[in-house]
């Protein structure tokens, strides 16, 4: 929207002959503009408290099927990262010495290390908090 701004402004000094109703018009057009801004900032933050007052919810959660759902990605994608790097090489190599080789599925790796990553980003952060007492 403020990039609309010089735009009316040029359209508001043709369209009002008078300076001062021209420099109203334009005053009227700013607060428009900083209040749809405003109004975005507000609901942005609103969306991003509500997200994570639903995963403080979640999180303490006795049940295994709503508060576990992270361990549950984290688990799948550390399996998946074990087998591609370690296990599917080690079972290629031993099919290979013991003569009876075998062909490993190829998956491509990058969506899944994107989840994993991230998850050990925040898992990093979790460890600083829980070394500074802070969780």
């Amino acid at each position: 929207m403020l990039e609309l701004v010089p735009l009316l402004a040029n359209l508001l000094d043709r369209i009002f002959p008078d300076p001062k109703m021209a420099a109203d018009a334009k005053l009227e057009v700013m607060k428009l503009a900083q209040s749809g801004e405003l109004a975005q900032l507000n609901a942005d933050v609103q969306l991003a408290t509500g997200q994570a007052d639903t995963n403080k919810a979640e999180a303490s959660n006795a049940s295994l099927f709503v508060s576990g759902w992270r361990p549950f990605v984290g688990w799948i994608c550390g399996a998946a990262f074990a087998f591609k790097f370690i296990g599917g090489p080690a079972a290629f190599v031993l099919s290979q010495w013991a003569g009876h080789p075998i062909t490993l599925p190829v998956f491509d790796f990058t969506e899944m290390s994107t989840i994993l990553m991230g998850m050990l980003g925040l898992g990093a952060l979790r460890t600083v908090e829980k070394v500074k007492g802070a969780a």
